[in-house]
């Protein structure tokens, strides 16, 4: 499954251990993890000034998702307006990026639950949507 990760995502993922680093290291290990230059830009002005992660750190996480991912351009999205236009940019490179998943924990984009195609939901959701597919099924009694 191709997913895209926004970039509160991917900052959780970094600054603290818990659903979002089990949801990117999920993404890494068995799917195919969707970015753009546009979240990368946010990616990294996020967690430079907003999270103080150490420089070499931050150099050192970025370079590991480029490596592990594929990049998709933006583009324009008919018919959607966002209040955020860094969302807007981030949400049409998904798309373009034919991606199925798109991952968030903004609730402007949450709201939508889907443009056209690409599926919108939490890190919360995607995990529940993992273990319930995983978990083993109960036997049937005789």
């Amino acid at each position: 499954m191709r997913i895209f990760l926004d970039t509160n995502v991917l900052v959780s993922a970094v600054a603290t251990r818990g659903l979002c680093t089990d949801v990117l290291r999920e993404v890494l290990k068995s799917h195919q993890l969707m970015i753009s230059p546009g979240l990368l830009s946010e990616l990294e002005r996020a967690l430079h000034e907003k999270m103080r992660v150490p420089e070499e750190l931050m150099n050192e996480f970025i370079a590991l998702i480029q490596q592990e991912s594929v990049l998709s351009a933006s583009g324009k999205l008919p018919g959607i307006a966002l209040l955020d236009r860094g969302d807007l940019e981030i949400l049409s490179a998904a798309w373009k990026g034919k991606s199925d998943l798109f991952i968030t924990g903004d609730m402007e984009l949450l709201k939508l639950g889907q443009f056209q195609d690409l599926e919108i939901i939490s890190p919360r959701a995607f995990w529940n949507r993992l273990r319930s597919s995983t978990s083993p099924k109960p036997k049937k009694r005789r």
